[in-house]
């Protein structure tokens, strides 16, 4: 009796979340409301004296009033640079401007058929959280294609599409550190940790692949949890879908589908050939002189023109194959179709970019995070670490929801953890894993995240009706899920002894 209670207990909950998400103002106004409640706690903070010492430089930081006149003026002058300042704003457009064509020509739908019809159904779902994960090695690209293609799939397969939409979100933002490659990320924050490993010891090391073996079981823990919450959570929550966006007819591939796949088969390998032509050699025009690892070659670093590359070209080459485009006019056609789509998000990006930028200037975040961790040193674990580092997986998890950046937060909290946990003989490697879970499992449910107004973007094709609580609501069982059953991977991992990853044990050697 007690079983069937339990969906229906969550059923509820999740309803309450979504009423009181929904009732909030349109997302636009609800971060202009937030930009203004920042002006007025910067001048009562900054009343108040509240300041707090960097531990990175070991500076004063005090808030900063911006209802001072230097402060009006900041606001003034700088809004247009904010708003073009906004990380995912040129991302999304000229990313698009290159999918948009493949979606014209008829490219991404051919392929969407001609997956469902060889794939096995059963198999979807864990392939669309599996490719979220590993998009991360990609950039911005699992956000910006791989999110709107799942929910098509999704919905062509005759299935909600904002199943496919939270599958991939949860793998793509949720588990944001897991991967089965070394990426950009991985590179960042190891140069963060050794920076500040170096206070304690100037000449500890820190290699990117420092938390590589961690990473790589996370990525099948965070497949099997997203796929678990997608089919026994969300899909029977969400139920049928009902609205009248329309969906991908399976029928066959027709002939001229099939030139138009072949030729943009084609113009995919001749691109990638190019690529590899770029980076494999050492002085390859691709390479970095400076600095030749592939991680600061000019493909990753400039991945979004590869992304709009491997949009338009390959788009462009299905049209003229299948017949879908004729002349340059259908190329324009096709970007300009894209770019009206994202009219709203353009809209609401003016706005989070000020309350991002107020958030910033008033210190107010370095502030919130620095006093917390602050609050976690003076908890008395030290010979705990288990406890210490579900205090660490916590606390990063907390301070994500205001500052969503991991580059930014690592750079705040490494001055503080690492050391720290060095002199109790806890290496860099560990505390920059635990710090990762934190990281990863609050992304996709704080509306503070630069992609999420893009993807309640992507809800709203499917559903205009659909608010900051219907997607706060559907990914909440993620982020339980996720933070569960990473952080019991964690205790395990520290229970086990196992190294976070190649020369990178968990303890420091005495």
């Amino acid at each position: 009796m007690s079983t069937p209670a339990k969906p229906a207990l969550i059923n509820r909950f999740l309803g309450h979340v979504e009423r009181a998400g929904n009732a909030l103002p349109n997302p636009a106004s609800l971060f202009v409301a937030l930009a203004g409640l920042v002006v007025i706690v910067s001048y009562v903070c900054h009343l108040l004296g509240v300041a707090v010492t960097n531990p990175a430089n070991g500076k004063v930081v005090a808030v900063v009033n911006l209802l001072s006149v230097e402060g009006v003026q900041r606001m003034i002058l700088e809004a247009t640079r904010n708003f073009l300042a906004y990380p995912p704003l040129g991302v999304t457009l000229a990313c698009l401007l290159g999918i948009g064509i493949a979606e014209y020509s008829g490219l991404i739908g051919a392929l969407l058929r001609l997956v469902v019809l060889k794939s096995p159904a059963k198999w979807i779902t864990p392939m669309v959280v599996f490719a979220g994960v590993m998009s991360n090695a990609g950039s911005e690209v699992g956000y910006v294609l791989l999110i709107p293609l799942a929910a098509a799939l999704f919905h062509a397969l005759g299935r909600h599409p904002f199943l496919g939409l939270a599958a991939a979100f949860a793998g793509v933002s949720g588990g944001y550190s897991a991967n089965l490659l070394v990426g950009s990320v991985d590179v960042l924050l190891s140069g963060l940790s050794e920076a500040a490993a170096h206070i304690v010891d100037p000449t500890f090391k820190v290699n990117a692949m420092a938390n590589y073996y961690f990473m790589v079981v996370s990525t099948l823990i965070v497949t099997v949890a997203g796929t678990w919450v997608t089919e026994k959570i969300v899909a029977p929550r969400i139920g049928d879908y009902r609205g009248d966006a329309p969906r991908e007819e399976l029928k066959p591939v027709s002939a001229a589908e099939r030139r138009g796949l072949w030729a943009a088969a084609g113009a995919a390998t001749l691109l990638t050939a190019v690529v590899l032509w770029g980076v494999l050699p050492a002085d390859g025009f691709l390479v970095n002189p400076k600095n030749p690892d592939f991680a600061a070659s000019a493909f990753m670093v400039g991945i979004v023109t590869f992304i709009f590359l491997y949009g338009l070209l390959p788009g462009l080459a299905y049209g003229l194959a299948a017949g879908t485009i004729k002349n340059d006019h259908d190329v324009i056609a096709g970007m300009n179709g894209t770019m009206k789509s994202l009219a709203s998000f353009i809209v609401l990006a003016f706005f989070a970019a000020q309350f991002i930028a107020y958030f910033t200037w008033t210190n107010l975040g370095i502030i919130t995070a620095v006093s917390g961790a602050q609050l976690i040193t003076h908890l008395g674990l030290e010979d705990l670490p288990t406890l210490l580092m579900i205090a660490l997986v916590l606390f990063a998890a907390g301070v994500n929801l205001l500052i969503s950046s991991a580059s930014a937060k690592w750079a705040l909290l490494a001055p503080v953890f690492v050391p720290m946990f060095m002199l109790l003989g806890y290496s860099p490697a560990l505390v920059q894993g635990a710090f990762r879970v934190g990281d990863s499992v609050t992304n996709i449910i704080t509306p503070l995240m630069s992609y999420f107004p893009l993807i309640l973007t992507f809800a709203h094709k499917y559903d205009p009706r659909a608010g900051l609580g219907t997607l706060i609501a559907m990914m909440l069982p993620y982020s339980i899920a996720f933070l569960i059953a990473w952080t019991l991977l964690l205790i395990g991992w520290i229970a086990l002894g196992v190294p976070m990853g190649p020369g990178a044990p968990l303890l420091l050697a005495k």
